[in-house]
């Protein structure tokens, strides 16, 4: 395998990665209201590196008798009644993200998508909470399966705080721009696709062990990425 054939279906077990982040209201996806998401998809350059391809950025309308900590809204910088703040229900912003990651999946020959997140179960809770709020029954995101750039960072780079991180990724920071999810999804991003793209070699070395050989046990439909 040359360093331009892999493509993405193989790269990741028939799994589309997508980086999620999200600002909310607290801590409890069940209780706490989401304010913000943003989604970075991903794609395959000529060259066979992993980079990102586009952003997808919703402001959330709190939910009807969603928590609002005054902590969070301090540290996230969102005041979620202001005028100018152009909102839609959980449900319409997630309907905009789902069908561009499906649309994804389609053209990347996956099975399903798997959120790539800093703190990776923090996001993919709220996102599954709100889908179950919203009532989407279609959720084209693996249940609970997930890439923690926490723990990849940390045995890339030894930094498990996204801002330390990114600058140890060889990236910028900006901590004015911290804590929007657009921002946050995309420096996520390109830490993600750092480390996949200088962990590279192990994978070429992985297909080559592997050519030839056969799964020994039939596929466990609860972690295997079957369609969603």
């Amino acid at each position: 395998m040359n360093a331009t054939s892999v493509m993405m279906r193989d790269r990741f077990r028939g799994f589309l990665p997508v980086v999620v982040d999200v600002e909310t209201g607290g801590f409890n996806s069940a209780t706490d209201a989401l304010l913000e998401i943003a989604a970075v998809l991903l794609r395959v350059d000529a060259d066979g590196r992993l980079v990102r391809e586009m952003t997808i950025r919703e402001h959330v309308r709190p939910f009807e008798g969603s928590r609002l900590d005054p902590a969070s809204l301090a540290v996230n910088g969102i005041d979620p009644w202001h005028p100018l703040r152009i909102a839609v229900t959980e449900g319409d912003a997630l309907g905009v993200i789902f069908r561009e990651v499906r649309r994804v999946i389609r053209e990347e020959d996956c099975t399903r998508a798997i959120l790539v997140g800093h703190n990776a179960s923090f996001d993919l809770g709220f996102l599954n909470a709100a889908a179950a709020r919203a009532g989407i029954k279609r959720n084209p995101f693996h249940p609970f399966s997930c890439f923690d750039t926490a723990t990849l960072a940390g045995v890339a780079y030894g930094q498990t705080v996204l801002s330390r991180a990114v600058l140890a990724a060889g990236f910028e920071w900006d901590s004015k721009d911290a804590h929007s999810a657009a921002y946050d999804a995309e420096r996520t991003a390109d830490l993600f696709c750092a480390i996949c793209n200088q962990f590279r070699p192990l994978y070429d070395a992985a297909v080559r062990r592997l050519e030839g050989t056969t799964d020994e046990e039939p596929p466990n439909p609860m972690l295997e990425p079957a369609p969603e």
